[in-house]
C-alpha cells in the first residue's frame, strides 16, 4: 500500500543544441574566384571569336616570357640601353614584343624594320621576301651600305613589298623644296632597280611629304610629292626598269604620316612597291 502512494518519477531529457563556429566570409572568397575565372573564360571565348589570327597571335606574344638583348650600348643604366622593353616605339630582339609599323630610326639603322606578316597562304620562298632578305644583308649579302640602310624600311604585305627610302636630319633625298634628288637617293633606286631585276613583278610608286607648320592658301605638298614620285620613276627607268612594269605613280602629300609628328623629317619619303603577281 506504501508503494502506491509513491508519486511517479519523469525524468525529462532537453536537448541543448550547440551552434556552429562562425565561418565568417571565407565563402565569399571562393564565391569571388569562381566569379573571376568565369569573367575570364567568356573573355577569353569573345577574343577568340572577334579577333583574328594575327591579333591572336599578338596577344600571346604580350604573354609569353622574353629575354630582350639590345645590340647597341646605350646611356642607361639599365640592360636595355636606357630603354624599356614596354616602350610603344621598342622592339625587343627576339621578334616576341610590341610591334609597330614605323620603327624609329635607330630600329631602322640596326635593321629591325617591323615588316608585317605574309599573307595567309604564301609560301616561304617567296621571292618578294628574298628581295627583302637580300637588301637588308640577312642572307650574308646586303646591296646596301650601313649609311645607305639608314634610309630604307621594307615590309611584306598583301599589297606585295614595300621598300621606303625616308630622308633624315641633315640628310634628305631631294634638294630642299624641289623634285631634285640628291646622290643619296640616286644611289638608293639603283640598288631597288638591281634587286627589282630578280623578278617580273609590276612595280608602283609613292610620294609623300612632312606636314608644313602654317596652313598656306597654295599648299605645294600635293605637287611636290607627286613630282617627286614621278622623279624616282625616271631613275628607276634610267637604272634599267622595264617601263611595261610600272602600274601607277601616286602623290599623298602629308596624309599618310609616318609618324605621329607629321611634321618631322622621317615624313618626307618615296615608297616603291614591288606587287605582288607578274607584269603583264
Amino acid at each position: 500500500m506504501t508503494d502506491r502512494n509513491v508519486a511517479p518519477i519523469i525524468i525529462k531529457r532537453k536537448k541543448f543544441v550547440v551552434e556552429g563556429a562562425h565561418h565568417g566570409g571565407a565563402w565569399k572568397i571562393a564565391y569571388a574566384d569562381f566569379v573571376t575565372a568565369m569573367m575570364a573564360f567568356f573573355l577569353i571565348m569573345w577574343l577568340m571569336n572577334a579577333t583574328t589570327e594575327q591579333q591572336r597571335k599578338g596577344i600571346a606574344d604580350y604573354f609569353s616570357p622574353s629575354v630582350p638583348v639590345s645590340r647597341v650600348s646605350g646611356g642607361g643604366e639599365s640592360a636595355f640601353g636606357g630603354d624599356s622593353i614596354f616602350a610603344e616605339d621598342r622592339l625587343i630582339h627576339d621578334g616576341t614584343g610590341a610591334t609597330m609599323r614605323h620603327p624609329d630610326s635607330a630600329m631602322q639603322a640596326r635593321g629591325e624594320t617591323g615588316f608585317e606578316t605574309a599573307p595567309e597562304g604564301a609560301e616561304d620562298t617567296d621571292p618578294l621576301r628574298e628581295i627583302e632578305e637580300r637588301l637588308l644583308g640577312r642572307t650574308g649579302e646586303s646591296l646596301i651600305s650601313e649609311e645607305m640602310r639608314k634610309h630604307i624600311v621594307t615590309r611584306v604585305t598583301d599589297e606585295g613589298l614595300v621598300i621606303e627610302l625616308y630622308a633624315h636630319e641633315g640628310a634628305p633625298l631631294f634638294e630642299s623644296g624641289t623634285d631634285t634628288p640628291t646622290e643619296m637617293m640616286r644611289d638608293l633606286v639603283t640598288m631597288i632597280a638591281d634587286a627589282a631585276a630578280q623578278v617580273k613583278n609590276g612595280v608602283a610608286i609613292g610620294g609623300h611629304m612632312r606636314a608644313r607648320p602654317v596652313m598656306v592658301r597654295d599648299n605645294p605638298v600635293w605637287r611636290l610629292s607627286l613630282a617627286r614620285a614621278e622623279r624616282s620613276r625616271e631613275l628607276l627607268l634610267s637604272s634599267g626598269m622595264d617601263a611595261a612594269r610600272l602600274r601607277r605613280v601616286t602623290g599623298h602629300a602629308d596624309r599618310a604620316p609616318a609618324t605621329a609628328n607629321p611634321m618631322e623629317r622621317r615624313n618626307d619619303r618615296i615608297e616603291v612597291i614591288l606587287l605582288r603577281g607578274a607584269a603583264g
